[in-house]
């Protein structure tokens, strides 16, 4: 499967302006709308975008990602963050606060639920992408 020119041009420039888009909904999701589901769907959709451009071979080869290991990451993220919970003596899924201090940047505020969006933008990232990925690949194949 051919695309034009411009599709692959607008398909490279769109991708990391995405991923910036993702990552911005994911930090923003405890205030206000967003977080790490909305994320992950902004994430995968730039990864639809390079699959029906390149295919989902040259994606793989470019990007160099696994991820159906990343899903097991993401996975065990979530879990990490809430059995943070646990050691600290609450309850499990219960939120931890750390306040740290950056010098140049200031105070920074990380937490458990920050842990946990991290890690289901990460599975919903993969598994968004492995399907798009592998329902393409099918789709290769049917037309040969």
């Amino acid at each position: 499967m051919t695309q034009s020119m411009f599709f692959r041009f607008l398909a490279r420039s769109m991708m990391p302006v995405l991923i910036l888009f993702s990552l911005f909904l994911l930090l923003r999701g405890h205030n206000l709308p967003g977080g790490g589901f909305v994320g992950g769907l902004v994430g995968a959709l730039s990864i639809v975008l390079m699959t029906l451009a390149y295919g989902a071979d040259e994606v793989r080869q470019r990007l160099r990602v696994d991820f159906r290991r990343m899903m097991i990451y993401g996975l065990a993220i979530a879990l990490l963050a809430g059995l943070l919970g646990l050691v600290t003596g609450s309850a499990f899924q219960d939120a931890v606060w750390w306040s740290l201090f950056l010098q140049g940047i200031g105070r920074i505020e990380l937490s458990t639920p920050l842990l946990f969006d991290v890690g289901v933008y990460i599975v919903v990232l993969s598994v968004t992408s492995t399907i798009v990925m592998d329902m393409a690949e099918e789709g290769e194949r049917e037309d040969t």
